[in-house]
């Protein structure tokens, strides 16, 4: 294995990094808390880069004068958010800090709320869908187009609603995806929870709302093949404009 870099003392330079840094010059807070912060700055400031193995947890805890637990506690808190991974056999590593790794929990908001915010997450998405859809109309390639129109026959082809489930969601990820903002993409793929879809389509079904939501699919891939980018805005606005009164209905707002 390559070695790292080394600075005074015979420290590494991220060691030397994180002496320089100590954890209890932070703000008020937990241990671990502050621990997170710390390797959150050594990141931001560049004193870590993506793809960057750590020092050893060992290190690590002595250089911020913590405690070897909570600075597990940290790490692993730092994996679950995709800014830290654990490579077996070789230790840990700062991610590459995509935007699909660090929303990738943004979806567990999607599939837990209820009610009110989940109206309010529905106003989120559909500010974001409309623009996604609209930049999509005005870059989107004749082979991203192509596949976005294969979703939308088989999604007409079938009244199997995990079929169904399954086409919308493809649909709706390539226009993302053609977009070309990947943090976008990556938003709306968190607000884009496959247990809400799931929901929305079943209450459509028992509604016979399947012709409606076909046609507003419809209308969006017209948009997008006229790379008409206002049109597409407007469609999917409409779009997810219809799932969000259909919600309100179901939560009696």
């Amino acid at each position: 294995m390559d070695e790292m870099p080394t600075g005074p003392a015979g420290q590494t330079e991220t060691e030397s990094a994180v002496s320089a840094s100590p954890a209890g010059a932070g703000p008020k807070g937990t241990v671990t808390q502050r621990a997170i912060d710390q390797v959150k700055a050594m990141i931001a400031e560049g004193r870590l880069e993506p793809g960057q193995r750590l020092p050893t947890e060992r290190d690590l805890a002595a250089g911020l004068g913590i405690s070897r637990s909570s600075m597990r506690e940290a790490i692993r808190a730092l994996t679950v958010l995709g800014v830290l991974e654990a490579r077996h056999g070789s230790g840990i590593y700062v991610t590459q800090l995509e935007a699909g790794d660090l929303l990738e929990t943004f979806g567990v908001v999607a599939d837990l709320t209820r009610g009110p915010r989940l109206v309010e997450l529905l106003e989120v998405r559909r500010v974001l869908e409309s623009t996604a859809t609209a930049l999509a109309a005005a870059r989107i390639t004749p082979e991203r187009l192509a596949e976005v129109g294969r979703h939308l026959t088989a999604m007409n082809a079938t009244d199997d609603p995990e079929e169904i489930l399954a086409h919308d969601l493809a649909f709706h990820r390539e226009i993302a995806g053609a977009a070309g903002n990947e943090t976008m993409a990556a938003i709306l793929d968190g607000l884009s929870s496959r247990t809400f879809r799931a929901r929305v389509w079943r209450g459509y079904q028992e509604e016979g709302a399947f012709a409606r939501t076909r046609r507003e699919h419809a209308a969006i891939f017209r948009a997008l093949t006229a790379h008409d980018p206002e049109a597409a805005r407007a469609a999917a606005a409409a779009h997810v404009g219809e799932v969000e009164e259909w919600l309100r209905t179901q939560t009696g707002q």
